[in-house]
């Protein structure tokens, strides 16, 4: 199915964290590697996920979400920053889906369930920024969450901990690794209210 075509169906506009693998990206020990992805449009036969690496058409995928449970999925279509997802699952399962799926509209529309610790994580409407290592290459990336003191992030890029990179324009160090990413420490705790400004930049091209 295409992506046109899966916008004029009933679906629900819900935004989900999870994480996926595609079946030919392995790390250097031979394991699949995991990437952090985030719903944008789900339905109880498919759905679109915004990610750090997008696979092709036709691919397999194992995906998990908190709120969903894991899925064997293949990829239908695909979009500049994300993919259209086919699901497979049982009759039932769909059933338990489309009200699970109601559930979370609601909820996501519930005013009373944000979290307003000034220093809490978020997550920002744009979901793809760029980082910057000291050799002034860059790598496309995809924001899990961000505080005022640093990020969560998934990318095609691995590096080891220690390493110092700009997420954006926010100087930091790799502090930790995660099944589906890493986590930066900024240099300088930032100011709420200019994070995402500074955070979530265009990728400058690379001389060809």
């Amino acid at each position: 199915m295409s992506v046109a075509e899966f916008l004029r169906q009933r679906a629900v506009e819900v935004t989900v964290s999870g994480s996926y693998s595609l079946h030919r990206w392995y790390d250097c020990e031979g394991k699949l590697r995991n990437f952090a992805c985030r719903t944008k449009r789900v339905s109880p036969f498919r759905m679109i996920v915004d990610v750090p690496v997008v696979g092709k058409v036709g691919e397999r995928v194992t995906s998990y979400f908190q709120d969903f449970g894991e899925f064997q999925c293949t990829i239908s279509a695909t979009l500049k920053s994300g993919f259209l997802m086919e699901l497979d699952m049982t009759r039932a399962r769909r059933a338990w889906m489309s009200e699970k799926l109601t559930w979370l509209e609601k909820k996501q529309k519930d005013d009373s369930v944000l979290d307003l610790r000034h220093d809490a994580r978020f997550v920002p409407q744009a979901s793809h920024t760029f980082l910057t290592v000291a050799d002034g290459s860059t790598h496309s990336c995809f924001i899990i969450d961000v505080s005022t003191a640093g990020a969560a992030i998934s990318c095609e890029y691995d590096p080891p901990i220690g390493t110092p990179l700009a997420v954006g324009a926010c100087v930091g160090r790799v502090v930790r690794k995660f099944d589906n990413g890493f986590a930066v420490k900024f240099a300088e705790k930032q100011q709420r209210d200019d994070l995402v400004r500074l955070v979530v930049r265009q990728a400058i091209p690379q001389p060809a």
